[in-house]
């Protein structure tokens, strides 16, 4: 059957339930002329009389209680599922998608971690890559980008709580190595082109001989080790750098990070709550 027979079918369950067309004409909204040649419509299509017109209106045949039985089932079960739909968009559960730069997981984390302890039916997927994802193609819910402000059509972009990256050095490298005030002389461990556009990556490739770079990686873990066993100095996360020496942040060095999410999205409570958490508002609900 067609959506164009389902509406005969209500049509019919509206028949049915006043037991004449002037009372299904008028709970439907439509002329009585309409009722009428969709009940001969829906009884041609389906070869079988549905009700017996008599004077003080309509009655069902047996078809016709048939169709009352089944039309009004399936009636009952698309109104739960617009009722479902319509109300889902105010709930804060569900899969919930956000994506961000490898990074910054150790920044961004709490505040999501924050917000899964506020609503429990909400799941998460954490997804980090250098490559954008498209939110009009519904690749993620909220996504989380740095560097100019993105200009996209139909993307909603939000303002996040700036990065600032620090240069990170083990003492043992300090202490074979001596201070960090001229960076053209030190060895370094540095990220992958992903994040080539990032201030302190242009800052150091102004400054630092190709010949003095030692490692290149875009594994954050793998760096953290050159750095640790003091081969280099390097950018690393604060969340990383426990026991290190910080030996050089820039004011130049901050890095903007944007909230992006799709129009169409935005306002629903569950994006509104992910937005806000990673705003670091206290609230839920923006």
């Amino acid at each position: 059957m067609t959506m164009e027979n389902w509406d005969d079918i209500r049509v019919a369950l509206a028949v049915a339930r006043a037991g004449t067309v002037s009372g299904a004409a008028e709970a439907l909204g439509v002329h009585h002329a309409t009722v009428i040649r969709r009940i001969d419509a829906l009884e041609s299509q389906l070869g079988a009389r549905l009700f017996q017109r008599h004077p003080r209106g309509y009655a069902l045949t047996e078809a016709g209680q048939a169709l009352l039985v089944a039309g009004g089932a399936a009636d009952e079960r698309f109104a739960q599922m617009a009722a479902q739909i319509a109300g889902s968009g105010d709930r804060i559960e569900g899969e919930l998608v956000v994506t961000s730069l490898p990074e910054l997981a150790g920044f961004v984390m709490p505040r999501l971690n924050a917000l899964l302890r506020r609503h429990d039916g909400l799941r998460l997927r954490y997804v980090t890559d250098a490559r954008l994802f498209r939110l009009d193609a519904g690749e993620a819910h909220v996504a989380i980008r740095a560097g100019a402000q993105p200009t996209e059509p139909d993307y909603v972009i939000r303002p996040m709580q700036p990065v600032f990256h620090r240069l990170y050095a083990a003492p043992a490298y300090l202490d074979a190595n001596g201070p960090v005030a001229d960076v053209a002389r030190h060895r370094f461990c540095l990220p992958g082109p992903e994040s080539h556009g990032a201030p302190v990556m242009r800052w150091l490739s102004d400054r630092v001989p190709p010949a003095h770079v030692v490692m290149i990686s875009n594994d954050a873990e793998a760096r953290e080790a050159v750095i640790r066993a003091g081969l280099a100095i390097g950018i690393l996360a604060d969340s990383r750098a426990d026991g290190l020496t910080e030996v050089m942040c820039l004011p130049e060095w901050k890095s903007s990070l944007w909230l992006v999410t799709h129009v169409d999205l935005h306002r629903t409570s569950k994006v509104q709550a992910a937005v806000a958490a990673l705003q670091g508002n206290d609230m839920a609900e923006a």
